[in-house]
């Protein structure tokens, strides 16, 4: 375990400020032994890529853990079923579907994180969410206890799950259906080239900012409020898509998320509708 461990260079944004404690299991047995003889009263937060998050510049109490390499497979299971680990890549997960000729979770190419973001949060993308393809999920509770959860336990919403805090989804279950490799990656390369032209992928980005809300859309409000390109310091609306932030030099959290509070402020005074975050935002102010 790594003490005062910066994460700034573990997150997209590259901004924030340092772990109390970073912790990176060996395996599943190693996380559950962890978090059992764990004080209860400590926090623990469970950090994927990085791609959907503001680490506040005070840091992150508590531990952060990190699913590694042990975390980081995918298998297929059957001729539609995929096993994949907490830790493993959208790309991982698409291009092994592909492999195997199991179609349905191309759409998991295109979103920027693991698993275990995917499945707390209910990712999704052209048309499809995780709760389309999931079957189960293997989690290690704060107090250290493993279970399996079915999708229904998860009680899915738009980008929310009801996943309890401090819980660790070391794995999970998909299921797709039959296809041609072929036509797999030519979904996997439409939604790939459609991505790069409209999302700012070469910056310093948190991927989508907000979730649109019922009957509009995120980057629309942001637009008709006036705050295409908008900066405070090195933060800046994308020019490119207004549903993301960049950081353009040296920006700090604070920056970034007040420029995201700018931005929720002219969308609600322009259109009457509140923007909720979808970037998660952790940790304490500087």
């Amino acid at each position: 375990m790594t003490p005062r461990a910066p994460l700034a260079p573990l997150v997209w944004f590259k901004a924030g400020g340092a772990a109390e404690w970073l912790f990176e299991p060996a395996d599943a047995d190693d996380l559950a032994a962890f978090l059992r003889d764990l004080d209860a009263a400590v926090p623990v937060m469970a950090l994927g890529l990085g791609s959907n998050l503001i680490v506040r510049d005070g840091g992150v109490p508590g531990v952060v853990i990190r699913l590694g390499k042990p975390f980081a497979r995918v298998e297929a299971l059957d001729a539609t079923g995929l096993r994949c680990g907490g830790g493993a890549s959208g790309i991982l997960v698409s291009s092994t579907a592909r492999d195997a000729g199991i179609a349905g979770v191309e759409f998991l190419r295109s979103i920027p994180g693991t698993v275990g973001g995917f499945v707390r949060m209910n990712g999704g993308a052209y048309g499809r969410e995780v709760k389309d393809v999931l079957v189960e999920a293997e989690v290690v509770l704060r107090s250290g206890e493993r279970r399996t959860l079915s999708l229904g336990d998860l009680g899915y919403t738009y980008r929310h799950s009801a996943l309890p805090d401090g819980a660790v989804v070391i794995a999970a279950t998909f299921r797709g259906t039959p296809g041609e490799p072929a036509a797999i990656q030519a979904e996997m390369d439409r939604i790939a080239a459609a991505r790069e032209a409209s999302q700012p992928l070469r910056s310093k980005t948190g991927g989508s900012t907000f979730k649109n809300p019922d009957g509009h859309k995120a980057w629309a409000l942001v637009d008709q409020a006036g705050f295409r390109g908008r900066r405070r310091g090195d933060a800046q609306v994308s020019d490119k898509h207004t549903n993301f932030l960049l950081n353009v030099g040296q920006a700090t959290s604070a920056d970034i998320e007040a420029l995201g509070e700018e931005v929720r402020a002219a969308v609600k005074a322009n259109s009457g509708v509140t923007l909720e975050w979808e970037i998660q935002r952790v940790g304490v102010q500087a």
